[in-house]
């Protein structure tokens, strides 16, 4: 996992991000990649695999919209409480092939004190959308523990 650290927020978004990554066996064993995590920003990177084509000989759908709902999920919990997804929606523009490299970018677009709403977009390594991917998101009251810890380490190292 990498990520921008310029700042409290970004250390702190990253280790909630890496507290995420490690329970989530799900977005591992689709084999994302995280490029960049930020406060309300996340991108990953995958490869498609032989395991991942439905019987049209495509990417299965449920693949390409996991791959964003991970995006998404990383980054509306990388602002340090627990966010969980309300609605979701995607369009498939272009079907995704065997051995395509994807990248999904996901921003918030905007949000009130509960909920967000973010854009992913999904990209094969020549740049082309091959999926448009929203969510809206709920914000609980949770703080996640491991932006405590975080804060803690940050406090008491000064950096």
């Amino acid at each position: 996992m990498t990520g921008s650290l310029d700042g409290t927020a970004d250390v702190v978004g990253a280790a909630i991000v890496a507290a995420m990554w490690e329970r989530d066996a799900f977005t591992r064993w689709l084999g994302a990649a995280i490029i960049e995590v930020r406060p309300g920003y996340c991108a990953l990177r995958m490869r498609v695999r032989a395991e991942m084509m439905n019987g049209f000989g495509v990417a299965h759908g449920g693949i390409v919209f996991s791959f964003a709902d991970s995006a998404m999920a990383f980054a509306c919990n990388s602002s340090g409480h627990v966010t969980v997804a309300v609605d979701n929606a995607v369009s498939y523009p272009v079907a995704v092939q065997l051995d395509d490299e994807l990248t999904a970018v996901a921003e918030r677009e905007g949000a009130s004190s509960r909920l967000a709403f973010y854009r992913v977009v999904v990209r094969r390594a020549d740049g082309l959308v091959v999926a448009l991917f929203r969510g809206t998101v709920y914000t609980t009251k949770t703080p996640h523990a491991a932006a405590a810890s975080a804060q803690r380490n940050i406090d008491q190292t000064g950096s």
